[in-house]
């Protein structure tokens, strides 16, 4: 009876204590079982929850289980090497993604650094640039240091030869001019101004007599004769200036004598006959133009100073009979245009037949290209009929029909039209 009493006085007790301070019961070693799975262990921890009772019922001791996996070593590399991979596609789509952040917008926006630096940069951050880079960098610092003495001496330069540019433009600016109106009054024809021709032909003169009054001194009017002029001393700039000076003169004699041909009546040359004398003209100026600066240009060369001797004036004979030379090998090459325009000019070839009246009247008696009566029709291989000046000036610049583009010519005879070649003859 005692043994029993006592009993349940300490289960009274444990029970108090578990209302006052509930507490999870630490595993024993029966408690704690591990257990191995694959290639790793799992450890399970067992808790406990006291039983207590409330509102004197008793609530059921509950025993939760808690497993932890504990990895091998095999296991422990692979999740290791799978976080790794996965920390580097995560690296790369972020790269990626501000990459085209700045290609889309124009900005830049990116949410991590770049795991490719770019080589300058990095050559730049170890302290070792590229070499070219480099350079260019210093050439750039050396100019814009350097900027100043540029203008500076730019600025002396064109002062001291002013007058000397300012012929060259000169002479430029009218050459362009002249040309244009010159070609403009060939292609009106029976509508071109008299006037106009006469101006054109004042304005050259008057320019050549100018340029020749303001040099008087230097008598550069002889180099249209094959003479030297004199100019001392007879440097490498002062030949090409009185070269260039000679060779725009002689465009403005060969532009005065076209506007002498345009003043003609077409009575007396007809349009066909002008457009020849334009292009023998203009042949006869070209080889005029190559010839002109060769006493110029011998002088140059075979002058030496006495300092170089016997050595100086050896050498600048040889260099003299070169140059002599390439000037024959020159002229040969012109020759066989000049030829060929010669013959042209004697010949007075038409293009195509002669069409008849039925024909004529066939195709309307109206020329396509001037929209008047047919004068002198030719019937060109295509069968289509123009005025033989009209298709005469046509063929100035084309091979073909103006209506149906067949192939009428395989040359075009230049000049015709009345211009004068831009080329300038400087050697």
């Amino acid at each position: 009876m005692c043994l029993q009493s006592t009993y349940l006085v300490n289960d009274s007790k444990r029970t108090l204590k578990s209302r006052v301070s509930p507490t999870v019961m630490q595993p024993n070693s029966s408690e704690l079982g591990v257990h191995q799975a694959g290639h790793g262990l799992s450890l399970t921890l067992l808790t406990r929850t006291p039983a207590g009772t409330t509102g004197g019922s008793a609530v059921p001791e509950t025993s939760g289980a808690v497993r932890v996996p504990i990895l091998s070593s095999g296991s422990w590399e692979s999740c290791r090497g799978g976080a790794s991979s996965r920390r580097s596609r995560a690296s790369s789509r972020t790269s990626s993604h501000s990459h085209s952040h700045s290609h889309g917008g124009g900005h830049q926006h990116s949410h991590s650094e770049p795991s490719e630096v770019d080589p300058a940069d990095a050559d730049l951050e170890s302290g070792e640039p590229n070499t070219s880079f480099l350079e260019l960098r210093y050439l750039f610092r050396w100019v814009q240091k350097s900027l100043p003495f540029i203008i500076i001496l730019c600025a002396k330069l064109v002062i001291q030869h002013a007058l000397g540019l300012a012929v060259g433009v000169g002479l430029f600016t009218t050459f362009l001019y002249v040309n244009k109106n010159i070609q403009t009054q060939v292609f009106l024809q029976d509508r071109r101004s008299k006037m106009e021709c006469v101006w054109l032909l004042l304005f050259l003169a008057s320019s050549t007599l100018l340029l020749y009054y303001t040099f008087l001194t230097e008598t550069l009017y002889y180099c249209l004769i094959f003479l030297n002029p004199a100019v001392e001393p007879l440097g490498f700039w002062e030949v090409l200036w009185v070269v260039g000076i000679t060779n725009f003169t002689l465009k403005f004699l060969i532009m005065g004598f076209k506007c002498l041909i345009l003043l003609l009546p077409s009575s007396l040359v007809t349009y066909r006959a002008q457009g020849r004398w334009y292009m023998l003209t203009e042949e006869v100026g070209q080889v005029y133009q190559a010839v002109a600066p060769t006493p110029l240009w011998f002088r140059y060369l075979v002058t030496y100073q006495k300092v170089d001797g016997n050595t100086g004036l050896t050498l600048g004979v040889l260099l003299a009979l070169v140059y002599f030379i390439l000037k024959l090998l020159g002229l040969y090459g012109q020759w066989g245009s000049f030829q060929k325009t010669v013959r042209i000019f004697l010949s007075g070839e038409h293009t195509g037949a002669a069409a008849t009246r039925s024909q004529c009247s066939e195709a309307g008696d109206i020329c396509p290209i001037c929209q008047a009566e047919y004068r002198d029709p030719r019937a060109l291989l295509c069968q289509h009929i123009f005025c033989d000046e009209c298709i005469a000036l046509w063929f100035n610049r084309e091979k073909m029909c103006p209506l149906c583009c067949t192939a009428i010519t395989d040359k075009v005879h230049k000049w015709r039209d009345g211009a004068t070649s831009p080329y300038l003859q400087i050697y």
